[in-house]
């Protein structure tokens, strides 16, 4: 979900989204093992090629479900053609969203937007949106990349999170990331 196209990574540059050196550096399972359970809705808006998308599969099981989101359809092929044939599939629902919107009705426990707000304008539309569709005590991740998101910018960003009713606490230390858990008031 952006506003302006020529913000988001374009597909040509997958590669370096999904990499064993981000891997290393970016473990999914540290990250987001204490947050994602057993049996979780779970969106990601900005999927990219799948690095956490599978990952997050793997987490909320058999009775989990993912949903991959992204304004990019190549992006969404590459998730597509990660988890083909696999038990994955079953498990991961691919969506484009459209500018502007995310467009998911289904009901969920947890978001994760890693590397993506800064990509998009209109954030309280984002977070309104993303607040109509969260379950009671459900909650949102949001990281944002060091040095490219400002401290100020990262505190309005909370702060337009707080306007439409999502309560900040902490979110995972990770070491120069902007991280903030968001939860449903």
């Amino acid at each position: 979900m952006s506003d302006r196209c020529n913000r988001v990574c374009p597909v040509e540059r997958a590669g370096s989204l999904d990499n064993r050196i981000r891997r290393w550096f970016q473990n999914p399972q540290k990250i987001l093992g204490p947050y994602i359970k057993e049996g979780m809705t779970v969106l990601e808006v900005g999927c990219g090629p799948g690095f956490f998308s599978v990952a997050m599969a793997l987490m909320a099981g058999k009775s989990g479900q993912v949903i991959a989101c992204d304004l990019q359809e190549g992006m969404l092929q590459k998730v597509r053609e990660k988890i083909d044939g696999t038990e994955l599939e079953a498990r991961i629902k691919l969506h484009k969203c459209e500018e502007g919107k995310i467009g998911v009705s289904d009901h969920v426990d947890f978001v994760l937007l890693f590397y993506v707000v800064h990509e998009i304008q209109n954030k309280e539309g984002l977070f309104d949106e993303i607040r109509s569709i969260l379950k009671p005590n459900g909650q949102v991740l949001i990281v944002e990349p060091p040095f490219h998101v400002s401290k100020s910018a990262f505190e309005e960003t909370i702060k337009k999170a707080r306007e439409v009713g999502l309560i900040d606490t902490d979110g995972p230390n990770m070491l120069f990331h902007k991280t903030v858990i968001l939860e449903k008031g």
